[in-house]
């Protein structure tokens, strides 16, 4: 038995993260796409996204679309009796989250949140080297994402009408990531600016999570040309500092193919380098990544009862962290967690 699948959706997140990885997946098929621009042989384009809702045949619906259309889609989707993936950032707001979150539970749906970044090839070795003990006490963690974008582009991404900014779009992945690693921290301070000249949304961020005496901190900028190390770990008996960012969105920009040979593979230049305290060093290999291994997971929830790939309170808790890191940017103070 196959999941019938609708994609509301077909910019760079829906052609690139989610309509590849939801044809690949054995147990999900995708039927159609609501969009203007031509689909994928095989899948029906639809036109309006609520007609797309509203097919009997659908089970479950993708949502892929600037983050002010997130809460409403999914509400008609779910009150329509259809599961939902909906791509990051989940909602704009906490409150539209816990909405999303009672009526999926009250109807007994599969809800959850597209954080495929749990799936790159660093983090998963990054999770691995940090359960290995390899590092000792980890005093430090440092997770940057930077980009060279000076000038605006058009489009929703830039549009705080629309709930862009840098915050809501690559935040929750750094933000999941250190949650899955730490836990929730016990306070916060945060600094967001907006440095392009006619910039109308955070364009840099720089986060700081407190646990005790170890810092974790999540900085992120459209404004660096020589990107900084994308994970930089610092423990009492090691180092581990890693470049580069996983393959895999490349190499399907490029036309490589799910399962093809070498697809998620890194190359073996970008390797992180462990440095131990007596001064030895030793290459990590990268784990492969596997976003398929999200859908794969989407695919158990509904058909067999599984837990979901990433929780939807997992998804809540990161929107709540993005709302005391506004709230600490804005006051210039710590926030803490109860």
């Amino acid at each position: 038995m196959k999941v019938a699948t609708g994609l509301i959706g077909y910019g760079l997140g829906g052609a690139v993260f989610h309509a590849p990885f939801i044809q690949a997946c054995a147990r999900l098929t995708l039927k159609a796409i609501a969009t203007s621009r031509d689909v994928p042989e095989g899948v029906a384009a639809v036109r309006d996204p609520l007609a797309l809702i509203a097919d009997a045949t659908v089970q479950l619906i993708v949502i892929s679309t600037p983050n002010d259309q997130h809460f409403p889609l999914a509400k008609a989707a779910l009150e329509a009796g259809k599961h939902v993936v909906i791509d990051k950032p989940f909602t704009v707001s906490v409150a539209e989250a816990d909405v999303l979150i009672a009526i999926a539970r009250e109807r007994n749906l599969v809800l959850t949140a597209f954080h495929n970044r749990r799936w790159d090839g660093d983090f998963l070795t990054v999770r691995k080297l940090v359960e290995s003990g390899r590092l000792g006490e980890l005093m430090l963690c440092e997770m940057h994402w930077d980009r060279f974008r000076p000038a605006i582009r058009p489009g929703w991404r830039d549009n705080p009408a629309q709930g862009a900014s840098l915050l809501n779009d690559l935040g929750p992945h750094l933000i999941d990531q250190a949650l899955q690693l730490f836990g929730k921290p016990g306070a916060l301070t945060a600094d967001l600016a907006a440095q392009r000249p006619t910039s109308e949304v955070d364009d840099y961020h720089d986060i700081v999570f407190h646990y005790g005496a170890r810092r974790v901190r999540l900085a992120v900028s459209v404004l660096v040309p020589a990107p900084r190390p994308r994970f930089a770990l610092h423990g009492t008996e090691a180092s581990f500092v890693k470049y580069g960012l996983d393959p895999q969105e490349s190499q399907l920009q490029t036309g490589v193919r799910i399962g093809d040979p070498g697809f998620g593979v890194e190359d073996p230049a970008q390797h992180g380098l462990l440095t131990f305290a007596d001064g030895r060093t030793e290459r990590i290999a990268t784990e492969p990544g596997r976003y398929l291994d999200y859908y794969d997971g989407v695919a158990a929830a509904i058909l067999d009862g599984a837990p979901a790939p990433v929780d939807a309170a997992d998804a809540r808790a990161g929107l709540a962290i993005i709302e005391a890191a506004r709230q600490s940017s804005s006051e210039g103070r710590r926030i803490a967690f109860a």
